[in-house]
């Protein structure tokens, strides 16, 4: 099940970034005196009690301002509230109840999400201040006593907002779904892609490139199982980058590729490669996140018996730098092996966290160094000791040698190469670490 969104919301400098990050357990949003440094929604994990919600953190709501940014805030912020299952409403012990606050309050009264109002920087141990009951006089319930510097009183906050989730919701047996960030440059289908596998407009689908600007979540659960689809804004070049908006959207879909399992590097089959494609996959490389490539619009190409094979043949060339990615032919308009995608989706998935015991991975160097010696210079030669796994997503080696300046890329990738051809390891990336015997 999709974790539940919590929205963060309030008018500027109540310290909404400051609780945000204490609530995740990380400083991930700009924190600043100045009023509007954050702009955009921010997304992070937080989890209570085993229990795991989606933050967001938005800019602060101002009200009757002809600022274009103060205006992009708003809008951002009530998207927030508009996908948000609860709000947690941010308001400021020391400044009072202002007129701003009581404008915010009116705006999430007519959302009809439930509401949790916070009254940050509640600083002192002891007694609550008589200032704190002014609060109530917003009608939004009763205020929760906060210090996000401190801490204080963000457990009873977290409670609050779990009071109006199902029980379920959130929990981590629940939380199954494999996170899928569909990427690519504009106008390659990304959006008509997530809404096909949806059965939903869930994206706005035009022809002008740069239609979608923010990663948009999509839950589905299929038979293949259940995927939580994050449709992204097309990576252009950065000389290409110049409007704002557009700044935000590129920052957008990179921490979507960072929060996702698997990345679907969509193409566009009428324009074939582009060097934009392998700086898209450059990214989804450097997460070390399961790749796939989708050469989506398969209906409209001109095609024989032999041009599904030669199209393979040339994207595997071009591809080269990450070979191990399988690619698939996909109409998201026609829906043609859409299934197939998300079976793949799965596998790859698998792959990307599958773990290999030590005794398995030395038998299998044993092989590999008796097929193939290890290099030498100098007359001294390279001992591999041993190898074992270190961690998942991507699986990482961790080989103890007698000297890592011996060991050579090129044996890193014959001993790569074999890993895979007895493991499989199809779709993801494979990282080495090489140690010295007595290294830390």
């Amino acid at each position: 099940m999709k974790k539940p969104i919590v929205a963060v919301v309030g008018r500027p400098n109540v310290g909404k970034s400051t609780l945000f990050n204490k609530l995740i357990g990380k400083r991930l949003s700009i924190v600043d005196d100045t009023p509007g440094v954050t702009r955009d929604r921010i997304y992070a994990d937080a989890e209570w009690q085993n229990r795991k919600i989606m933050l967001i953190d938005t800019g602060g709501i101002e009200h009757g301002t002809d600022d274009v940014i103060l205006l992009g805030m708003r809008s951002q912020a009530q998207l927030a509230i508009d996908t948000a299952n609860v709000i947690i409403f941010v308001t400021d012990l020391k400044s009072g109840v202002t007129a701003a606050d009581s404008e915010v309050a009116a705006m999430l009264q007519k959302s009809g999400k439930p509401v949790v109002l916070c009254v940050n920087k509640c600083d002192s141990v002891g007694a609550t201040p008589l200032e704190f009951y002014e609060f109530y006089n917003l009608g939004i319930g009763d205020p929760i006593p906060v210090s996000a510097v401190h801490g204080h009183g963000t457990g009873d906050l977290l409670e609050a907002v779990f009071e109006h989730l199902p029980k379920a919701y959130g929990s981590e047996e629940e939380d199954n779904a494999i996170n899928v960030a569909i990427i690519g440059k504009p106008n390659a289908g990304k959006s008509s892609l997530v809404n096909k596998i949806s059965g939903e407009e869930r994206s706005i689908v035009s022809d002008i490139a740069g239609t979608t600007r923010d990663a948009i979540d999509t839950f589905v659960k299929t038979p293949q199982g259940e995927f939580n689809l994050i449709d992204t804004a097309g990576l252009r070049r950065k000389s290409k980058v110049d409007d704002k908006i557009e700044k935000y959207s590129v920052l957008r879909a990179q921490m979507a590729i960072e929060r996702s399992d698997v990345c679907v590097i969509v193409i566009d089959g009428k324009d074939g490669f582009t060097e934009q494609d392998s700086k898209v996959a450059g990214l989804a490389i450097e997460q070390g996140k399961g790749c796939i490539i989708a050469v989506n619009k398969w209906d409209i190409v001109d095609k024989d018996g032999k041009t599904m094979d030669a199209y393979r043949k040339k994207l595997m060339n071009d591809f080269s730098f990450m070979s191990y990615a399988p690619i698939i032919f996909i109409s998201a308009k026609t829906g043609q092996r859409i299934d197939r995608l998300l079976e793949l989706i799965k596998y790859v998935n698998t792959q990307n966290s599958m773990r290999i015991t030590t005794g398995m991975l030395n038998d299998l160097l044993a092989d590999a160094t008796a097929r193939v010696q290890p290099p030498t210079d100098k007359g001294k030669r390279l001992k591999i000791y041993y190898i074992t796994q270190s961690s998942t997503r991507p699986p990482t080696f961790v080989c103890f040698c007698n000297r890592a300046d011996l060991f050579h890329f090129s044996y890193q990738r014959y001993l790569e190469n074999q890993i895979r051809s007895n493991f499989g390891l199809e779709g993801t990336p494979v990282r080495f670490i090489i140690r010295e015997r007595g290294d830390k």
